[in-house]
């Protein structure tokens, strides 16, 4: 599987999910950091990729999107943006509510997965 394959893999399989520098335990970047802080501010679980850990990630991420700098979150599989407007979202009050949703929706589908079996 090439980068670009495993890129839309996690994206397809986290409702929330960070391509960022470092962990959100342990950012290596500033904007990362600020990024992840808002994201664990809302409380709801998330995903993420350290990109620093794999380079071709790291390499490919800029074109699957065609957004060229990290972070970058992805929210039901849709770019929602960068730092600045993760941040900015979150300031409204925007983030919250969407990361809530993202993940009621999984856990829904979850469900309706697990009594299909």
């Amino acid at each position: 599987m090439d980068a670009l394959e495993r890129i839309d893999q996690f994206v397809k399989e986290n409702p929330i999910l960070i391509f960022m520098k470092g962990t959100p335990q342990f950012p290596t970047c500033g904007f990362s950091s600020r990024t992840a802080e808002a994201m664990k501010a809302c409380g709801v679980p998330f995903g993420y990729v350290n990109v620093m850990a794999d380079p071709e990630i790291m390499q490919a991420l800029p074109s699957y999107q065609d957004w060229p700098t990290f972070p970058q979150v992805y929210v039901n599989g849709e770019l929602i943006g960068g730092a600045d407007i993760t941040i900015e979202m979150y300031e409204r009050g925007e983030l919250k509510p969407l990361f809530e949703e993202a993940a009621a929706n999984s856990e829904q589908a979850k469900a309706s997965d697990d009594q299909g079996e």
